[in-house]
């Protein structure tokens, strides 16, 4: 993929979002969401029927009905009828999730000049942003490695860095808080990088939380396996290790693996409690 630059920062309809990130051939992940009718609808369209003016229109209509709407960011396999980890085909993204103070983590990322500028940037609510890299040439472990990277280094998500996650769509509201926002997206640049170009603190139980912590200077991230119940867990012990509350820690967790587990408040309090008798602190108090 040749790199190139946009001339200005470009505003994201829904359609414009679908067909920047994906080619018209591809599978991808779609996902409707309704929070308050316990209903969760996902479907494997080419990127090309995603964005026809019809189905458009369909989603536009569940999202006024409550519903929030979410899209794979990378394509999965002809044959795939889901988006485990297993079902993606290439690696054309990766992402962090900036749900604690945005502006200023993404102002960390801009000013930084060991961090590529981020070819996406979505406002999902107030105060919090989702960024998003096109990469080439990575495989799932190095991206997964580099995505607990970015997010230790730059206050990002930690329980939110799988291949196969799905992001938010612009031009619909976020019904997830008790005022909807709508979701706005820009391109800032159609530049595709590598792993070379990213120079980050490699990420561990004990990297710095917020930018510029830290005395070690940062290094070239090595490719790395570990599953994204590792990284929670890895999560739940840096954060309860900096004093957050174990039933904030939970909710995050759930929240974020609300997609991906049958159970994911269940899954949460057990990495939560694992996580607490590594550090040997009080357990969870009996409910």
């Amino acid at each position: 993929m040749t790199p190139s630059t946009i001339s200005e920062h470009r505003d994201l309809s829904a359609r414009d979002f679908v067909l920047a990130l994906h080619r018209p051939e591809d599978r991808v992940a779609l996902l409707v969401r309704n929070r308050v009718r316990s209903r969760i609808t996902q479907r494997i369209l080419s990127a090309q029927d995603i964005a026809s003016p019809s189905l458009i229109q369909w989603l536009t209509e569940q999202n006024e009905g409550g519903a929030d709407i979410f899209l794979g960011i990378n394509p999965v396999k002809n044959d795939s009828h889901g988006r485990t980890k297993e079902d993606i085909r290439e690696i054309r993204h990766v992402y962090l999730d900036l749900d604690e103070d945005g502006p200023e983590s993404l102002g960390a990322i801009r000013a930084s000049g060991d961090t590529p500028a981020p070819n996406f940037v979505i406002d999902t609510s107030p105060q919090k942003n989702q960024v998003i890299w096109r990469v080439d040439g990575l495989d799932v472990e190095q991206a997964e490695s580099l995505l607990r990277s970015l997010a230790a280094e730059f206050r990002g998500d930690t329980a939110a860095t799988d291949v196969s996650r799905v992001l938010r769509v612009p031009g619909f509201r976020n019904h997830k808080y008790e005022t909807p926002f709508l979701v706005r997206a820009t391109q800032e640049t159609d530049q595709a990088y590598r792993l070379s170009d990213f120079v980050i603190q490699e990420d561990s139980p004990d990297a710095p939380r917020h930018p510029g912590e830290g005395q070690d200077p940062p290094r070239r991230l090595k490719p790395g396996h570990r599953s994204q119940s590792e990284a929670d867990w890895a999560y739940a012990k840096r954060a309860l290790a900096r004093g957050d509350d174990p039933e904030e820690v939970v909710r995050r967790i759930a929240d974020f693996r609300a997609e991906d587990k049958h159970s994911p408040e269940s899954y949460a309090r057990r990495t939560v409690a694992k996580a607490l008798a590594e550090l040997e602190l009080e357990p969870f108090k009996s409910k």
